[in-house]
């Protein structure tokens, strides 16, 4: 598939088929996603990949957490088992090192987690990105192993699209032409 093909045909999946991506393709996606731009090379990326029982385990830890703020926790365990293979994305900022600007390392995140999902979909898998307050969450990070100095930045559920899915992108985004201003331009 053509980068731009694949970047114009890409789209969330929110659930997939049961069928396991192997350690190799995800080993790929996290290759793909350690290319990505990184002023001075910081690379303030690191991945946790979660599977079978972790999922569970991811699961309970977000629904304690819910829990302990006394609201409901109906459904939520299921919903970190959407995916097959959930590859957490972890941003340690290196803000504090000389030259290094911090939003930079979120820049340099947010490239490797598309990095991720166009590489996933030029695959043929299923793929989509969340975020949410499930981040902040102390026991999921604690689930994590998450220190103070880092953040999670995102869950990037990953499997293969169920039988007879549309495959078609959903299109609710502005056409470009109405973002965009011309400048010095005939």
């Amino acid at each position: 598939m053509e980068t731009y093909d694949a970047i114009m045909s890409r789209r969330s999946v929110p659930k997939t088929a049961e069928r396991v991506p192997d350690r190799q393709t995800i080993t790929k996606l996290i290759a793909a996603a350690v290319r990505a731009p990184t002023h001075h090379i910081t690379q303030p990326w690191r991945f946790i990949v979660l599977a079978g029982d972790s999922l569970k385990e991811l699961g309970e830890a977000w629904a304690t957490g819910v829990e302990r703020l006394g609201k409901r926790t109906d459904g939520l365990r299921e919903k970190a088992l959407r995916a097959p293979v959930v590859l957490c994305v972890i941003e340690t900022p290196k803000a504090h090192l000389p030259k290094v600007v911090e939003i930079e390392e979120h820049y340099a995140i947010g490239a490797a987690m598309q990095n991720i999902l166009l590489a996933a979909h030029s695959m043929g898998m299923a793929a989509m990105l969340r975020t949410g307050a499930t981040v902040s969450i102390p026991e999921v990070r604690e689930y994590l192993g998450v220190t103070d100095a880092e953040l999670v930045a995102g869950f990037v559920y990953l499997g293969y699209p169920q039988e007879g899915a549309d495959e078609r992108p959903r299109s609710r985004r502005t056409d470009c032409n109405e973002l965009t201003e011309w400048r010095g331009w005939n």
